[in-house]
């Protein structure tokens, strides 16, 4: 059994991530140097009754395998963050006796993290408001973000130099998550003229769609192209163009309930029209707190450049939507999660 560190820290903790066998989270575990154990899952709900069945069958198959797994690891807590991945091991775990902690970073919960509740020990929730889903069981902890975030918030001058921005021209960073949001790449291109006859832009297209973003900066006047900064994906510098900006254009996924508060960043985001009901509540969380505005997909055409231009041209306003963002933050939401860890790994027997 993994040895018990010490009381406020993991360094001593013995970690194993689970996840599916082909999700992103493969590479981040590689990335993070984490040992990695697959397994099947499968989605239930929404789906035609074959495939229902067929992932029924998966679903099954991924816990005996996370059983197996718990078993060979022998871990003190179980720590997941939802989605239908986290069932097979969240069931194995309950069976096994082993302590979980549920971590829910949107605000409005899926169906896998309600069912899965019943199982957890505890849930840890970004903010007060989520609290209420899960009585007795309920702790907030705030949204925890990468160290480097924290180092990057304090050095913008920094950033912009890694980039090479001009410290005098206003940031626009644009970006779709991790495999890049064609709509949001549309309309930000088809703006590009404008934009950048006013702002340097930093945009991260995702890989599908970075044959666009390199000729859209080939399309543009020589005398403007060292105002157009384009990426495919950006893994440890994504920290430094989150500090860099002075404005950013999004989705709004759990991220932006996190990492844009710790930076005091104001922002436009265009909720995801597939995600369910998740990312508009993100959305409006941060629009009805003064810290973000919100467009719908189809209205990203229209309203994208305007809107950025009037935002980054008044710069009261700005810094009113950034105070904003800031007064949402909780920079110590990493250290939150670990004390409840450790709590519930001192109480396994």
């Amino acid at each position: 059994m993994p040895a018990q560190p010490a009381h406020g820290s993991l360094d001593a903790a013995a970690v194993l991530y689970v996840g599916s066998e082909d999700g992103v989270e493969v590479e981040l575990a590689a990335r993070a140097g984490l040992p990695y154990r697959a397994i099947a899952t499968g989605q239930l709900r929404g789906r035609a009754p074959w495939t229902a069945a067929r992932n029924l069958l998966r679903m099954a198959h991924g816990v005996r395998q996370s059983a197996a797994i718990l078993r060979e690891f022998r871990p003190q807590v179980c720590f997941v963050t939802g989605g239908y991945v986290c069932s097979p091991v969240v069931w194995a775990a309950y069976r096994m006796g082993t302590p979980i902690l549920i971590y829910l970073p949107d605000l409005t919960p899926g169906l896998a993290i309600r069912v899965l509740s019943r199982l957890a020990d505890r849930v840890a929730v970004s903010f007060p408001e989520v609290a209420s889903w899960f009585p007795g069981k309920a702790v907030v902890t705030g949204y925890p973000v990468r160290q480097e975030l924290h180092t990057a918030a304090t050095n913008r001058d920094a950033a912009r130099a890694h980039f090479g921005l001009d410290p005098a021209t206003p940031t626009l960073l644009v970006f779709g998550g991790s495999r890049g949001a064609h709509s949001i790449n549309q309309a930000l291109l088809a703006a590009l003229p404008a934009l950048i006859a006013h702002t340097q832009v930093i945009h991260i297209s995702g890989a599908l769609d970075w044959p666009l973003a390199a000729a859209g900066a080939t399309a543009l006047p020589a005398d403007r192209r060292g105002r157009y900064h384009a990426f495919a994906y950006l893994h440890d510098d994504m920290a430094l163009a989150l500090a860099a900006a002075d404005l950013v254009v999004a989705r709004a996924g759990a991220s932006t309930l996190g990492e844009f508060p710790l930076l005091g960043l104001p922002s436009i985001l265009a909720p995801y029209p597939y995600a369910g009901q998740h990312q508009d509540a993100n959305a409006d969380y941060l629009v009805q707190r003064g810290a973000a505005l919100k467009l719908r997909d189809d209205e990203l055409g229209a309203r994208l450049a305007p809107l950025a231009l009037d935002l980054l041209r008044d710069r009261q306003r700005l810094k009113g939507m950034a105070q904003q963002a800031a007064a949402l933050a909780r920079p110590q939401a990493a250290e939150a999660i670990v004390d409840e860890l450790l709590s519930l790994g001192a109480s396994y027997d």
